[in-house]
């Protein structure tokens, strides 16, 4: 018999974390490995000669919080895959989750079957993708083929690059106008044009082909 899928829970949240860690336990293949107020508590309990499969990880957390433990996951727990758990509802904190390794998103308020889906996936597939995350953008995330293919597209114009990198921050397409002193409408105007040619639909999927094709922020 096939060993259970190990879960760690990283939530400041005792109550709440209490009632994933009964929830997950309650799944069939599924079992709370540890659990930790932050980040840091949870770098003290993990042995990485045997890490979790899974690390269920919330954003805002004191002492450590979520952005840089999913940095410190993949830096040291290469095989760990983090699905993050949050309030925070904005392509900003999906892009810098993304930014920092995670494989999934998913909101507080989801119901059962959601995080259950969403674990099955990461330990299927690598990745859970849903309306955070898209199909599209997680299968050039997860396919090696697929940077190829993506370089092998359509050629963007230095504007456009230049509208990439800037996209890849936590600036607003105002604030981006702004740094490359043109106007709102033309900022509109390279995100339409880089969604048409990259068929992608969200600035969250301009972020993943950035990452994918090593194009970094300005």
């Amino acid at each position: 018999m096939d060993s259970p899928t190990r879960v760690a829970l990283v939530d400041d949240h005792s109550l709440l974390r209490a009632g994933l860690a009964s929830l997950i336990d309650s799944f069939e293949d599924y079992r709370v490995w540890l659990q930790a107020d932050n980040g840091r508590e949870f770098i003290g309990l993990c042995r990485p000669e045997d890490p979790p499969d899974i690390v269920l990880l919330d954003i805002t957390m004191p002492l450590m919080n979520g952005y840089e433990t999913a940095m410190w996951i993949r830096d040291n727990l290469p095989a760990a895959r983090v699905l993050v758990l949050s309030m925070m509802d904005n392509d900003s904190a999906v892009i810098r989750m993304m930014q920092c390794g995670s494989r999934g998103y998913i909101l507080k308020d989801c119901k059962p079957y959601t995080l259950k889906t969403a674990l099955d996936q990461l330990r299927d597939h690598g990745y859970y993708i849903n309306d955070l995350v898209s199909n599209r953008m997680v299968r050039h995330l997860n396919d090696n083929s697929a940077k190829n293919e993506w370089l092998r597209g359509p050629e963007l114009s230095e504007r456009e690059l230049t509208f990439l990198k800037w996209a890849c921050t936590e600036k607003t397409y105002k604030e981006i106008a702004a740094e490359m002193f043109v106007s709102p409408r033309t900022i509109e105007g390279y995100r339409d044009s880089l969604f048409e040619k990259l068929s992608i639909t969200s600035r969250v999927g301009l972020v993943v082909f950035a990452i994918k094709n090593g194009i970094s922020a300005p």
